[in-house]
């Protein structure tokens, strides 16, 4: 299941929780691909609420996303305690030279309030 919300006018967060399969990444990618539509670079924040399973193709589109977008995003707030996760976002920081930053679940409101600031 996928919740979204606003922090600012250019900074959408998505809290993930459920299965992420092909279908939920590709719900996700497409709420993505629509903010795109309204604002030419966007700030991400992306949260993993107890995500149950996560499936090969999922992680592999989810990987990517961001390389083949990187013009278009600011900075990504990737919010989860899977270490996995953290370090799939640290190579897509090394590779595409944005600001990405991980944060632990208890840490939420730091990344809410880093993605939202206009720095």
């Amino acid at each position: 299941m996928l919740f979204d919300f606003s922090l600012s006018d250019n900074s959408i967060g998505y809290i993930v929780e459920g299965t992420m399969d092909y279908k939920a990444v590709q719900e996700l990618k497409g709420a993505i691909l629509d903010k795109f539509k309204k604002h030419h670079s966007i700030n991400l924040y992306l949260e993993d609420n107890n995500i149950e399973r996560f499936s090969l193709d999922a992680v592999f589109i989810a990987g990517i996303f961001p390389m083949q977008h990187k013009n278009q995003l600011n900075k990504v707030a990737m919010v989860t305690n899977r270490k996995w996760i953290h370090a799939i976002a640290n190579f897509n920081k090394a590779v595409i030279g944005k600001d990405l930053r991980n944060f632990t679940i208890d840490r939420r409101m730091e990344a809410m309030n880093w993605i939202a600031s206009q720095d």
